[in-house]
């Protein structure tokens, strides 16, 4: 028998059952949705800072960074002049904010026009309408060039003034001209960023006489007569020459675990939707099973009664994966603010312009879709190609082979949880293989749920008899009888609800771990900083001089300071803070490896530093070694006097003494100060004080309490989970889905049954009631086995995927409440899945039921 016409009896199968169709592809699609969301959402941020990384590399093949002070001038006279290499530019650059525009970010870009062309030809600049702009970016003071869709977005036009924020000062700038690339590409690298000369950006950056980094093109065949180290020969001990992509490929790599963890947390919604399209499927070969049998009468092998269920899931896969990618960009427009928000919170400041749906982003959400309704139906298609179609099909059946089943499903999920404890246990710095694990368990946690299911129901039986008769006792004896649709509504919404319930207390644990950590170290009663772009580490500059004009305030007793700075190194970019405290007001670290006093002792005198435990985690450094530090004077091998906890950034830092840094870096500014209150002042009223002395000094500065200080971090960390919960909620709704179709499923097969019952004097309340009390019951069984396997989930979050992700330890913590919650949101999740179906059971026909075979 012709495969087309097996198609064409399978596709009025369908057409006759709409419903069902679309729940399969809808549960399809709300997981690749989810999937795709998170890719457009992080391709978008990671494309907007490639675009800006390339508005300021252009074509440069390397370039030469050094540290918090910049590359001096001099290098780059010493290059184009001694050495005669045009194929040069400098650059300075930087981050800057609108003064009058909250939480609008620009990029600065000092260049020199004339050097330009041969490293960053983004803007034709002897083109006959930038010619005066260009003479003006080089004579009046504070002249920049914007393109025309910056000029849209920021309400400006040429001649208007831009009022830009920069630490703790303040500058303004004048639109010379508003310029309109020639190239798309070109227009977008340069949206958000300010064309300047060098001079006034260095001015604005307060980088006088210094650059961010110097650009060289250097082609192949001077690559290999030895260019690089010709350049290396001239430059100054503490800079350092490398490929252009170096740096930008380990600021992006900062983000690669919080990548990773958000598409793990949204494929779980396709894992889910995946037991939603083999209840779908499996009801599908059910229902049709009086046409397969026909098939099989009139001459379909069995092989091709499986060849048409695998195409059945084929055009499912298809029609869920393009609604899916739909809906993904469509979220991921939503998620993106959420994401560059929490990348800019916890690693570097970035602003998306546009949505970026890369090509791989189609590709995956096709193989996610086809790939996860084919595995699915694998079963439903073996099914229908058994012996005797017929009586193999029929409900008994298949309720005999589902309990049959029920010890095997158990078994191969107590063994997938042995496998990822294997995993987990075996491998210990892997991050792909504990999330493998993570999978394994959720899993196993899916195939204990039949059998949790039968034992729950059953205990649950005289209960619910007890509370509500005739129509309790048999919807308890209904959740064990269709145990092949209720095993999977349960696994379904089981495992949405143990991820809620792990990810919850997960987050709860953080959160005190977080505020414990605070409370620990933040010693002082006020802290003073500048009005930080990213927040989890500040490195705006203050002047050091700020610190003696505060000291001397009435009600100060102490004063500490601190400066945060990035170094670039061969290990990637390292967060270096100097410590400056009195004997008596140390800073509150809790030391995780060393001894106190001895660490204390090494880090006082400037002969020892403190390292995060992420960042030993990261480079596998312990108390006793050293960390390599690159300087003023070179690169150094620090020896490590302590580890310490310290939640600011998975990035990881180095802590060192105030003294050590002055003698080896040229920087005369901190990032933060600290006041301690004499006893009886408020520390209120030393905000006030901070504020009046901005006010004079003319500074834009950030006082707040020690409380204040705490409170504003936590709402940080808050905004940094958003996305979490969003995804969350969604797999939760992709669970109701299944709950819903399971029970729709039911509600066809058992048309005969309601019948009967109608028959025998059911009233349609009760056959609601019925319906409710079954629904309900699912949920409950539902969330009573997410709340064990979410406090595993949890454990392992918090010891294992968040300390390979980010190098980070923490206590668990267990929140009553939150199991509390899992049965609750199991139940109304069954509940609200069996409102629709509880109706349509209501409403059936008895004569019709009767009628039928």
């Amino acid at each position: 028998m012709s495969v087309p016409l097996l198609a064409r009896a399978s596709a009025r199968h369908f057409l006759r059952h709409p419903w069902q169709f679309g729940l399969a592809a809808l549960g399809i699609a709300l997981g690749v949705a989810l999937a795709a969301g998170i890719d457009v959402a992080s391709a978008s941020v990671r494309r907007s800072f490639a675009l800006a990384t390339e508005a300021a590399s252009g074509r440069a093949t390397h370039e030469i960074t050094g540290g918090p002070e910049g590359v001096p001038e001099a290098v780059y006279r010493r290059l184009r002049v001694e050495q005669g290499r045009r194929e040069t530019a400098p650059f300075v650059g930087g981050a800057v904010a609108l003064a009058d525009r909250a939480g609008e970010v620009l990029q600065i870009v000092g260049i020199d026009p004339f050097a330009e062309a041969a490293v960053r030809p983004a803007i034709t600049w002897d083109a006959p309408a930038l010619r005066g702009a260009l003479s003006s970016l080089l004579t009046q003071p504070g002249a920049a060039l914007v393109t025309a869709e910056t000029a849209h977005r920021l309400g400006v036009q040429a001649g208007s003034p831009i009022v830009v924020r920069v630490g703790a000062s303040r500058s303004r700038l004048i639109v010379a001209a508003v310029v309109t690339p020639a190239l798309d590409r070109e227009r977008r690298a340069l949206d958000g960023v300010l064309l300047v000369d060098v001079a006034t950006a260095q001015e604005t950056l307060g980088m006088i006489g210094a650059l961010s980094r110097i650009d060289l093109r250097i082609p192949e065949d001077r690559l290999k007569a030895g260019a690089l180290a010709a350049v290396e020969a001239v430059l100054p001990a503490g800079l350092r020459l490398q490929p252009v992509g170096a740096r930008t490929g380990a600021t992006l790599g900062m983000t690669r675990a919080f990548d990773l963890n958000l598409r793990a947390l949204s494929l779980l919604a396709l894992l889910v939707g995946a037991f939603l399209i083999y209840n779908t499927m499996t009801f599908s070969v059910v229902a049709g099973s009086s046409i397969k049998t026909t098939l099989r009468t009139l001459g379909a092998t069995r092989r091709e009664l499986f060849e048409i269920v695998l195409i059945e899931a084929a055009v499912l896969g298809v029609i869920g994966a393009a609604a899916g990618l739909l809906l993904g960009v469509v979220l991921g427009r939503g998620l993106v603010g959420l994401v560059a928000r929490a990348v800019s919170d916890l690693y570097f400041t970035v602003t998306v312009r546009e949505v970026a749906i890369p090509p791989g982003v189609v590709a995956r959400a096709a193989v996610l879709g086809i790939g996860a309704a084919l595995l699915s139906t694998l079963p439903a298609a073996r099914e229908a190609t058994g012996a005797d179609p017929r009586l193999g099909l029929l409900r008994s059946t298949l309720e005999r082979a589902s309990h049959g089943r029920v010890p095997r499903l158990a078994g191969l999920g107590l063994g997938a949880v042995a496998v990822a404890a294997l995993l987990l246990l075996g491998i210990p710095r892997s991050i792909p293989l504990a999330l493998v694990g993570l999978l394994l368990v959720i899993v196993g946690a899916a195939l204990l749920a039949p059998a949790a299911t039968l034992l729950l129901a059953r205990a649950a039986g005289p209960l619910l008899r007890a509370v509500a008769g005739l129509p309790g006792r048999m919807a308890a004896r209904s959740v064990t009888a269709s145990l092949s649709r209720t095993g999977v509504a349960v696994a379904a919404l089981a495992l949405a609800l143990s991820v809620t319930v792990g990810v919850s207390l997960m987050v709860g644990s953080f959160r005190a771990a977080v505020d414990g950590w605070l409370r620990g170290t933040l010693a002082a009663d006020v802290y003073v900083s500048a009005v930080p772009l990213v927040a989890a580490r500040n490195e705006a500059r203050l002047p050091r001089a700020l610190v003696a004009r505060l000291a001397a305030l009435p009600g100060v007793a102490a004063v500490g300071s601190t400066r945060g700075v990035t170094l670039s190194g061969e290990d990637g970019p390292t967060f270096l803070a100097a410590l400056e405290y009195t004997p008596g007001h140390r800073p509150g670290f809790r030391l995780l490896q060393g001894d106190p006093v001895r660490a204390w002792r090494a880090l006082d005198q400037g002969q020892g530093v403190f390292v995060s435990e992420s960042l030993a985690w990261r480079r596998q450094l312990s108390t006793g070694g050293t960390v390599a530090l690159t300087t003023r004077t070179g690169r150094m091998a620090l020896p490590i006097a302590g580890i310490v906890r310290d939640y600011g950034s998975d990035a990881g830092a180095v802590f060192v003494a105030r003294s050590w840094y002055d003698r080896h870096f040229d920087d005369a500014h901190v990032s933060g100060i600290a006041l301690h209150a004499a006893p009886g002042v408020a520390s209120d009223a030393l905000v006030e004080a901070v504020r009046a002395v901005a006010r004079q000094d003319g500074l834009e500065l950030l006082a707040r309490s020690n409380q204040a200080l705490r409170h504003a971090t936590m709402q940080v960390f808050d905004r940094t989970f958003e996305v979490t919960e969003v995804l969350r909620l969604l797999a939760l709704i992709v669970a109701a889905f299944g709950v819903t179709s399971a029970l729709l499923a039911l509600e066809l097969e058992r048309t005969r049954e309601l019948g009967v019952l109608r028959a025998l004097g059911f009233t349609g309340g009760q056959v609601r009631a019925m319906v409710a009390l079954e629904t309900g019951l699912l949920g409950a069984v539902a969330g009573l086995l997410a709340a064990p396997v979410g406090v595993v989930l949890a454990a392992l979050l918090v010891h294992v995927i968040n300390r390979r992700s980010f190098g980070w330890t923490m206590d668990l913590t267990i929140d009553g409440g939150t199991l509390a919650l899992a049965p609750l949101l199991g139940i109304a999740a069954g509940l609200a899945g069996g409102l629709y179906p509880a109706w349509l059971m209501s409403r059936a026909s008895p004569a019709d039921a009767l009628r039928a075979e």
